[in-house]
């Protein structure tokens, strides 16, 4: 493996499609949260997320099963990037705010 690229350490915990691990999918959507920092790892399957759909894993155990995912560790806070098939290029641009609703 490449040397370390990310700011966090490779024990940060992180969201992973639970499909990545399962069926083997490839990584196709990555976010950096801009709330919390968090990043979350899913497959090519569109629509929403199932919460059971969801993993906590390592971001070394991400990186072991594809290092491209090194070409995003300078993703900013708040940016996301996708690709449109595993030999891809990724592309990367910031991500829309979530609207809050304040009454809540």
């Amino acid at each position: 493996m490449e040397k370390w690229k990310f700011a966090d350490p490779p024990n940060v915990a992180v969201f992973l499609d639970r499909g990545i691990i399962t069926r083997g999918d490839w990584i196709a959507y990555v976010s950096h949260d801009d709330d919390d920092g968090s990043w979350q790892f899913h497959n090519s399957e569109t629509g929403p997320v199932d919460e059971g759909d969801i993993m906590i894993v390592s971001l070394q155990n991400v990186v072991q099963r594809d290092e491209s995912i090194l070409a995003l560790a300078d993703l900013p806070e708040g940016w996301h990037a996708w690709r449109t098939s595993k030999s891809s290029p990724w592309q990367r641009a910031r991500s829309r705010p979530v609207p809050s609703n304040d009454n809540e």
